[in-house]
């Protein structure tokens, strides 16, 4: 199997469906228990994923063969200033990490990024979202001080210059 990663409308269903795995995961990991169907659809509710379209950011699907396994999204601000951006939405189903698809997400952004001329890539996490560190760290992302405080659970920060 291989991977491919595409542009794709983040409420395409492909793209729903993984939003909504993340969402589920992330809240579920934060409140050390399953989130329920209720928790995810509000948490999803009005999350800014409407800026992950042009000319406000882009949002990219993985699929394993022809499984859609993973997605990430970029978001130009105004707010993160000139030449930078923000990603976001990292997710790839546990079933299909370990298989390189997390580097082809960041990838994938990346590029996307350079042709929206950024040139720095920044993104802020938690303590217990353990492997997206990791994957961040591994692909030249480094740890920096606290650049916002817009984000009530971020407790990690990271940049990359591109």
């Amino acid at each position: 199997m291989t991977w491919t990663v595409a542009a794709e409308r983040f409420d395409s269903p492909a793209a729903s469906a993984l939003r909504r795995d993340y969402y589920d995961e992330v809240a579920s990991r934060y409140w050390q228990r399953p989130a329920t169907a209720e928790e995810i659809t509000a948490g999803l509710d009005g999350d800014g994923a409407d800026l992950l379209v042009p000319p406000t950011g882009q949002f990219v699907v993985g699929r394993y063969g022809s499984k859609a396994a993973s997605c990430a999204g970029l978001v130009l601000t105004e707010a993160a200033g000139p030449g930078t951006a923000e990603l976001t939405r990292v997710y790839v189903r546990p079933a299909f990490r370990g298989t390189g698809g997390g580097g082809l997400l960041l990838a994938a952004v990346e590029e996307a990024a350079r042709a929206y001329g950024v040139r720095l890539l920044r993104l802020d996490t938690r303590n217990d979202l353990v492997e997206a560190r990791g994957l961040y760290a591994k692909h030249g992302y480094r740890e920096v001080p606290a650049f916002h405080r817009r984000n009530p659970y971020a407790e990690h920060w990271f940049a990359k210059e591109l």
